[in-house]
Formats: structure tokens, sequence, C-alpha cells
């Protein structure tokens, strides 16, 4: 049976990362003298849980080696510190969502309605989503939506961390194991010579149905016509931030 975050999971995780690799986020490093993809990554999407060690950050990551959030993660405070680095990173969420969204007519309910989802939601377990969840929400509805829908992004990538450890996996496991295989554990930060993971196919299939149960939850906050309304809005941005980066190169 198909839930409703499996049915919305696709939007809400290449909608709310977008940000992350345009030139909003790229101008937010060079401003804080953060060198590095991993250094101003660490930095601005963990920022937000303050002036914690490394290790802190490896656990709200999940994914990455320790060795090398440890690496990225101190070098950013040479230039920056947290609270600095977490709210110029959202500040480029924010610009990014008013120019792909700016012309948007369902830019504010779409923000209505991920936004309640998202408060609406149990912190357990989910440190970056909840820090996320705290920092100052915008008043405008594109800069409002593109940080809604990257706080559900959070919610479900916490929740996918747990599925994982639940299913017996590593994290450096459940990266051979997906789609992306041992290129992404490559680019991850890991380092092989890596293990044959072809038998752990069906226990990260497994931890993704999980991942999708657990996440289902929150959007029980909406009722039936408000989740076809979110799916709707969802499916129609998509299409239009994705066709209009091609058209206009944004």
């Amino acid at each position: 049976m198909t839930t409703y975050a499996q049915t919305v999971k696709g939007a809400i995780v290449s909608l709310g990362g977008a940000f992350m690799i345009s030139r909003y986020a790229k101008a937010a490093a060079v401003e804080q003298g953060l060198d590095g993809v991993w250094t101003s990554y660490f930095a601005g999407r963990c920022g937000a849980l303050g002036a914690v060690d490394a290790d802190v950050v490896s656990a709200a990551l999940v994914f990455y080696p320790a060795d090398v959030v440890r690496v990225g993660w101190e070098a950013a405070w040479a230039s920056t510190d947290p609270a600095r680095s977490a709210a110029r990173y959202a500040q480029a969420c924010h610009e990014w969502g008013r120019v792909k969204l700016a012309d948007f007519e369902g830019a504010g309910r779409l923000a209505d309605l991920a936004g309640t989802v998202a408060a609406g939601a149990d912190v357990a377990g989910l440190p970056l989503f909840a820090a996320w969840r705290a920092l100052p929400v915008p008043a405008d509805d594109p800069a409002r939506a593109a940080l809604a829908l990257q706080v559900l992004r959070e919610h479900r990538g916490g929740l996918h961390g747990v599925a994982v450890l639940a299913a017996g996996l590593t994290p450096l496991q459940a990266i051979l194991a997906g789609p992306g295989g041992e290129p992404n554990a490559t680019f991850f930060g890991w380092r092989g010579p890596f293990e044959d993971a072809s038998g752990l196919q069906a226990a990260r299939a497994a931890a993704e149905v999980v991942t999708d149960d657990l996440a289902d939850h929150a959007y029980a906050v909406l009722g039936d016509g408000e989740q076809a309304e979110l799916a709707e809005l969802l499916d129609k941005t998509v299409a239009y931030v994705f066709d209009r980066a091609t058209l206009d190169g944004r």
C-alpha cells in the first residue's frame, strides 16, 4: 500500500534540497570565507545545531564519515560561527524561493500546508529537523514556502537515518546498497575498498518503506482534501521550478 509520504517524497526531497546547490548557497559560502564543498555544507546545514562538537553533527547527519565531518566542521569556525552560518544559509534558502517561486500563484498555500505539517510533526530523534524548524520564518510567501520545504526535507532525512539503523545497516552499507552505490559513497567521503552490498538491497528497500511509514504520521494533521491539495501543489511546484530552471538558467 502506497503511503501519502511515499507519494510526496520525490517532491519534498528535490525541492527542499535544491537551494543547497544553487548560486545563493555558493554566495553564502563565499561571503563567510568558507572554502570547500563540505566545509560550507556542514556549516550551513548544521549551523542551526549551535556550537557543538563535530560528533554531534555526525550524529545528526548520519550518512557522512565522522572524520570528514570533523575536518569540515572545525575548518568552518576559522572564519564564521554557527549562528551566523545558519542564518546566512537560511537566507540562501529564502533567496532561492524568492526567485524560483516569485510568480508561482500557489506559493502561499504551499507554505501554509507544508508549514502546518512541519509544525505538527514530532521532533523525537530528529535534531536537524528541530533546529531548522526553530529558525525564524520569513514573511513573504515564496521564501516561507522554500523554508517549509527544506524543513520537511530534514524531517524525512532524519527519519531515514533512524530507519536505516533500525534495519541493522550501517550508514555506509545503506549508501552502498542504494541507487548511487560506490560512487555515491565516495562522494560522501567514504574510502574504499568497499564491501559487496548486493545482498543488502532488500534491507535497504525495507528501510525506505519504514521511512515512508514514519514520515506519514506527520501528514495526518491535514484532512483528506488538504492532503490532495498539497500533493497537487507539490507536483505543480516541481514542474514550475525545474522547467523554469531549464528555460531561464536560474
